[in-house]
């Protein structure tokens, strides 16, 4: 496995390259043939809060779809571990999902699996608590970066992707894979184009684009499916 780091308007010690290709070591225990593993730090010059003056990403490329991580501090290696962090329970999630979900290796529904858990603690919010777990790094803004053309201050950024057919189960992977609350791609069952993006609790919803229908002459069809499911049912047969 080939691990490469860079530093953009930062220098890269020695002694953080050695710092972090010790734990990137173990990404490939966890990923699934894990060729290559780029970081790169990136100092923001012009930020309002110095936590977030630094921040980490790391990709991790392989046989599999793309899994990055991203977190921010004052600190590079306190950058680095929150995004290694975040890098490593994707790609456990991912590693879960390569396992067999059928007959008797499906596996304990969450609501069983934490029905004996007592609740969380009432008498103080949520957010503390969860705060004091985990602190939730500021996210990078590529509008610094950018230069205001023309006398128009409204910019509009573009970014071009191979787009591969996937199915929607494989959408939802690679949604949670990145770490993003919506995909785009093409969908192999229809051939159109389509984001998938995260609602409430363990759902997901879906938007498909027919490019053959005319607006206002089909209904809005609607479906509900379960995971890894290849029977959707309708929701407005019964309508």
């Amino acid at each position: 496995m080939e691990f490469m780091i860079s530093g953009r308007n930062v220098a890269v010690s020695d002694r953080f390259r050695q710092y972090a290709a010790e734990k990137i070591g173990k990404v490939e225990n966890l990923g699934d043939k894990v060729q290559r593993v780029d970081a790169r730090v990136t100092k923001h010059e012009n930020v309002r809060e110095a936590d977030s003056s630094l921040t980490v990403e790391l990709t991790v490329l392989g046989r599999g779809p793309v899994v990055r991580a991203e977190a921010s501090s004052a600190d590079k290696f306190a950058a680095f571990d929150l995004a290694y962090g975040k890098l490593m329970e994707r790609l456990r999630r991912a590693s879960d999902r390569r396992k067999v979900h059928r007959g008797r290796h499906t596996p304990v529904p969450v609501r069983v699996a934490t029905a004996g858990l007592e609740p969380v603690s009432t008498s103080e919010p949520l957010s503390s608590q969860l705060a004091a777990a985990e602190t939730a790094p500021a996210e990078s803004s590529e509008t610094d970066q950018d230069m205001q053309t023309g006398d128009c201050p409204v910019l509009i950024r573009r970014k071009v992707f191979p787009g591969a057919p996937m199915s929607l189960d494989d959408a939802v992977d690679n949604m949670e894979l990145v770490g993003h609350d919506f995909y785009l791609f093409v969908d192999a069952a229809t051939g159109a184009p389509s984001v998938v993006y995260r609602r409430k609790g363990w759902t997901y919803g879906v938007i498909t684009l027919d490019s053959k229908c005319a607006e206002g002459t089909e209904e809005i069809r609607e479906e509900m499916r379960g995971y890894r499911d290849a029977a959707p049912a309708d929701i407005n047969a019964g309508a």
